[in-house]
């Protein structure tokens, strides 16, 4: 290859690099109604699913950080708060602090989080997020994306990174936030989720 197409070639597969960054790591999503997912519009870019339209609940598994078995089911009869996160994502950063402060503040009423740690593609990175910022609840390794695939058809769009979903006491999706919250914004969105009658 002569050194003028080799050039141009580096510059196409950098600037797709980088346009695959930008796409993984969205601080928007989409917060539109679906009639296939029964989501209804909030502000921003939340969502709530009325109880009566909620699906399945969502089985997912798989390996936290220390390589040990982690499953939803373990959690079922709580809300949990499942969050998605890189290491690499900045939104993930400023979130993190609040997303710990929240949890520490629900967990005795009864609401659990998990995260899903994806495309870090060595556990010691995701271990220094973690670390860094003094996170106590379990996270799935997720470093393909693999376990994203695995959430029902427009529940979770696995290109806005970070994204949170609340789900109720039978593990179904009552929340979604395609976006990076503040711990005022989660409380919001919990607090009618963890009031409903299990």
């Amino acid at each position: 290859m002569s050194r003028p197409a080799f050039r141009v070639s580096a510059a196409l597969a950098a600037a797709a690099a980088a346009a695959l960054a930008l796409t993984a790591c969205s601080g928007s999503g989409s917060g539109s109604s679906s009639s296939d997912t029964h989501f209804v519009s909030g502000t921003g870019t939340s969502a709530t699913v009325p109880v009566k339209d909620r699906g399945a609940a969502i089985s997912l598994s798989g390996q936290d950080l220390d390589g040990k078995p982690l499953s939803l089911a373990d959690y079922r009869g709580k809300v949990v708060v499942l969050n998605v996160w890189g290491s690499w994502c900045g939104p993930c950063r400023a979130e993190a602090g609040d997303l710990e402060s929240v949890f520490k503040a629900t967990q005795a009423e009864g609401v659990q989080f998990v995260g899903i740690n994806t495309r870090d593609l060595q556990v010691p990175a995701a271990k220094a997020f973690v670390s860094a910022h003094g996170l106590t609840y379990p996270n799935l390794y997720d470093p393909d994306g693999e376990l994203l695939l695995k959430f029902p058809k427009g529940s979770l769009n696995p290109q806005a990174i970070p994204s949170t979903l609340i789900l109720d006491r039978e593990g179904r999706v009552a929340v979604r936030a395609l976006q990076p919250l503040t711990s005022e914004q989660l409380t919001k969105l919990l607090q009618p989720v963890l009031a409903e009658k299990s």
